[in-house]
């Protein structure tokens, strides 16, 4: 919730002031666009695409902390840059591109795909809850909404999924090796 609250207090000091924070979004293959990257997913061009945003990024960043603090951060920090870069390389010319549905996209794909990795019966069932009730989502990849940045929710999802791979190969190398000659264990 506070994630959202900071979201919601950027657009209200985006309004109040003559600011125009919006202009620090990612512009695509600019150097100076690069640095949006970093504050893209903070900035939103209204109060009605906050609002579009609010549940998703609510509901998923909350379900993607389940596996600690510690480890949200590192799955957001990896759909964040996955997330901006990738705009910032396929994003049509002279746009900037603003808001945080990449982050929900990529903690959605994260959360659709980290029991696969990880080999969880209780992951994939959350899973498939998810997916009942918001996989219809999951058409954002594609082009076809004008104004709206598919590649932003692409390349969040290729985000989510990489992070979801990431978690799961650490999560498999902290687990203890089974002795040798134990069931499971080639080893002589």
């Amino acid at each position: 919730m506070a994630f959202v609250a900071l979201l919601y207090l950027v657009e209200l000091v985006d309004v109040a002031l003559p600011l125009e924070l919006d202009r620090y979004g990612i512009e695509a293959r600019s150097l100076d666009g690069l640095d949006g990257v970093v504050w893209a997913p903070l900035l939103h061009d209204g109060w009605a695409h906050v609002f579009a945003n609010t549940w998703p990024v609510a509901v998923f960043a909350f379900l993607a902390m389940a596996g600690g603090f510690g480890q949200w951060v590192v799955v957001t920090a990896t759909i964040w840059v996955v997330g901006g870069l990738g705009v910032w390389l396929t994003s049509a010319d002279d746009t900037v591109t603003v808001g945080a549905s990449g982050l929900a996209f990529g903690w959605l794909a994260f959360l659709l795909v980290r029991g696969v990795f990880s080999r969880s019966v209780a992951q994939l069932a959350v899973a498939v809850v998810l997916f009942a009730l918001w996989g219809g989502m999951l058409w954002g990849v594609f082009p076809g909404t004008p104004g709206v940045s598919w590649q932003g929710h692409l390349f969040g999802a290729a985000g989510g999924v990489l992070a979801a791979w990431l978690v799961a190969r650490k999560g498999r190398s902290a687990r203890p090796a089974a002795p040798k000659g134990a069931p499971g264990n080639l080893g002589a």
